[in-house]
Protein backbone atom coordinates (compact mmCIF):
# COMPACT_ATOMS: atom_id res chain seq x y z
CA UNK A 1 0.00 0.00 0.00
CA UNK A 2 1.49 3.22 -1.31
CA UNK A 3 0.94 6.39 1.35
CA UNK A 4 0.05 9.58 0.38
CA UNK A 5 -0.62 12.76 1.12
CA UNK A 6 -3.60 13.17 -0.50
CA UNK A 7 -7.04 12.85 1.33
CA UNK A 8 -9.07 10.46 -1.22
CA UNK A 9 -6.96 7.89 -3.21
CA UNK A 10 -8.58 6.03 -6.08
CA UNK A 11 -7.07 2.29 -5.70
CA UNK A 12 -5.96 -0.18 -8.06
CA UNK A 13 -8.71 -3.19 -8.79
CA UNK A 14 -5.89 -6.23 -7.46
CA UNK A 15 -6.00 -3.53 -3.90
CA UNK A 16 -9.74 -3.79 -3.91
CA UNK A 17 -9.49 -7.00 -4.15
CA UNK A 18 -7.34 -7.81 -1.57
CA UNK A 19 -8.97 -5.61 0.63
CA UNK A 20 -12.14 -7.06 0.24
CA UNK A 21 -10.02 -10.57 1.19
CA UNK A 22 -9.08 -8.81 4.82
CA UNK A 23 -13.00 -8.22 5.82
CA UNK A 24 -16.03 -10.72 6.11
CA UNK A 25 -19.65 -8.42 6.14
CA UNK A 26 -20.61 -6.10 3.40
CA UNK A 27 -23.97 -4.97 2.31
CA UNK A 28 -25.93 -6.52 -1.09
CA UNK A 29 -27.88 -4.15 -2.67
CA UNK A 30 -30.64 -5.29 -4.76
CA UNK A 31 -33.31 -4.07 -7.45
CA UNK A 32 -36.67 -5.46 -8.24
CA UNK A 33 -39.30 -3.14 -10.19
CA UNK A 34 -37.59 0.09 -8.89
CA UNK A 35 -37.57 -0.72 -5.61
CA UNK A 36 -34.20 -0.94 -3.65
CA UNK A 37 -33.22 -2.40 -1.17
CA UNK A 38 -29.83 -3.29 0.79
CA UNK A 39 -28.92 -7.02 2.95
CA UNK A 40 -26.02 -7.42 5.31
CA UNK A 41 -24.01 -10.79 3.99
CA UNK A 42 -21.18 -12.65 5.74
CA UNK A 43 -18.60 -13.03 2.21
CA UNK A 44 -15.92 -14.56 1.15
CA UNK A 45 -13.57 -13.33 -2.02
CA UNK A 46 -12.91 -16.55 -4.59
CA UNK A 47 -11.45 -15.89 -7.85
CA UNK A 48 -12.10 -12.57 -8.06
CA UNK A 49 -15.74 -13.22 -6.99
CA UNK A 50 -17.95 -12.41 -4.19
CA UNK A 51 -19.66 -15.65 -2.34
CA UNK A 52 -22.14 -15.69 -0.01
CA UNK A 53 -25.04 -17.56 1.37
CA UNK A 54 -28.15 -17.39 1.68
CA UNK A 55 -31.41 -19.00 3.12
CA UNK A 56 -34.62 -18.84 1.33
CA UNK A 57 -36.38 -15.18 1.54
CA UNK A 58 -36.28 -12.16 -0.01
CA UNK A 59 -32.83 -11.39 -0.61
CA UNK A 60 -32.49 -14.84 -2.44
CA UNK A 61 -35.71 -13.55 -4.40
CA UNK A 62 -34.86 -10.53 -5.12
CA UNK A 63 -31.09 -11.21 -6.44
CA UNK A 64 -32.65 -14.09 -8.47
CA UNK A 65 -35.57 -11.85 -10.13
CA UNK A 66 -32.95 -8.93 -11.42
CA UNK A 67 -29.60 -10.71 -11.18
CA UNK A 68 -27.86 -6.90 -11.56
CA UNK A 69 -26.76 -5.81 -7.94
CA UNK A 70 -24.14 -3.67 -6.18
CA UNK A 71 -21.87 -5.18 -3.19
CA UNK A 72 -20.10 -2.64 -0.78
CA UNK A 73 -18.12 -3.51 2.20
CA UNK A 74 -15.56 -1.21 3.90
CA UNK A 75 -13.11 -1.29 6.57
CA UNK A 76 -11.63 1.96 9.20
CA UNK A 77 -9.14 2.78 11.94
CA UNK A 78 -8.28 6.05 13.08
CA UNK A 79 -5.98 7.12 10.57
CA UNK A 80 -8.01 6.24 7.38
CA UNK A 81 -10.60 4.08 5.92
CA UNK A 82 -11.41 2.45 2.30
CA UNK A 83 -14.88 1.36 1.00
CA UNK A 84 -14.80 -1.03 -2.24
CA UNK A 85 -17.74 -1.41 -4.27
CA UNK A 86 -18.83 -4.10 -6.79
CA UNK A 87 -21.03 -3.74 -9.56
CA UNK A 88 -22.22 -6.91 -11.26
CA UNK A 89 -24.41 -10.20 -11.90
CA UNK A 90 -25.87 -12.08 -8.85
CA UNK A 91 -25.86 -15.85 -9.86
CA UNK A 92 -27.18 -18.96 -7.71
CA UNK A 93 -24.40 -21.88 -7.70
CA UNK A 94 -26.99 -24.91 -8.98
CA UNK A 95 -24.10 -27.55 -9.99
CA UNK A 96 -22.49 -29.60 -7.62
CA UNK A 97 -19.15 -28.86 -9.18
CA UNK A 98 -20.05 -24.92 -8.22
CA UNK A 99 -21.56 -25.57 -5.27
CA UNK A 100 -18.21 -28.17 -4.52
CA UNK A 101 -16.43 -24.57 -5.13
CA UNK A 102 -18.13 -22.71 -3.33
CA UNK A 103 -17.47 -24.62 0.24
CA UNK A 104 -13.77 -24.36 -0.43
CA UNK A 105 -14.09 -20.91 0.16
CA UNK A 106 -13.76 -19.52 4.04
CA UNK A 107 -17.43 -19.01 4.03
CA UNK A 108 -19.12 -19.83 7.74
CA UNK A 109 -22.47 -19.00 8.98
CA UNK A 110 -23.05 -15.94 11.20
CA UNK A 111 -26.77 -17.47 12.58
CA UNK A 112 -27.76 -20.60 13.68
CA UNK A 113 -30.19 -20.55 10.84
CA UNK A 114 -29.33 -23.02 7.77
CA UNK A 115 -28.71 -21.30 4.73
CA UNK A 116 -28.14 -23.77 1.57
CA UNK A 117 -28.16 -20.84 -1.51
CA UNK A 118 -24.71 -20.53 -2.48
CA UNK A 119 -24.52 -17.21 -4.17
CA UNK A 120 -21.78 -15.67 -6.54
CA UNK A 121 -21.28 -12.03 -7.78
CA UNK A 122 -19.66 -12.20 -10.74
CA UNK A 123 -18.18 -8.27 -11.23
CA UNK A 124 -18.56 -6.18 -14.09
CA UNK A 125 -16.51 -3.13 -12.61
CA UNK A 126 -14.85 -3.01 -8.95
CA UNK A 127 -13.94 0.19 -7.67
CA UNK A 128 -12.58 1.54 -4.50
CA UNK A 129 -11.21 4.56 -2.45
CA UNK A 130 -9.00 5.03 0.47
CA UNK A 131 -9.97 8.32 2.89
CA UNK A 132 -7.27 9.49 4.55
CA UNK A 133 -8.90 11.34 8.11
CA UNK A 134 -7.87 14.27 9.15
CA UNK A 135 -9.05 18.26 10.01
CA UNK A 136 -11.68 19.52 8.38
CA UNK A 137 -10.18 21.53 5.03
CA UNK A 138 -11.49 25.01 3.91
CA UNK A 139 -9.91 24.58 0.50
CA UNK A 140 -13.11 23.54 -2.17
CA UNK A 141 -13.39 20.01 -3.10
CA UNK A 142 -11.20 19.36 -6.58
CA UNK A 143 -13.84 19.15 -9.53
CA UNK A 144 -14.45 15.33 -10.55
CA UNK A 145 -12.69 13.78 -13.07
Amino acid sequence: MASTDEPITILPVGECWNLLSTVSLGRLVTSVEDELDIFPVNFAVQNRTVLFRTAEGTKLVSATINSRVLFEADNYNPAEGWSVVVKGMAQVLRSADEIREAQDAPLWPWTPWLKQNYVRILPTTVTGRRFRFGPESHEPLPAPS
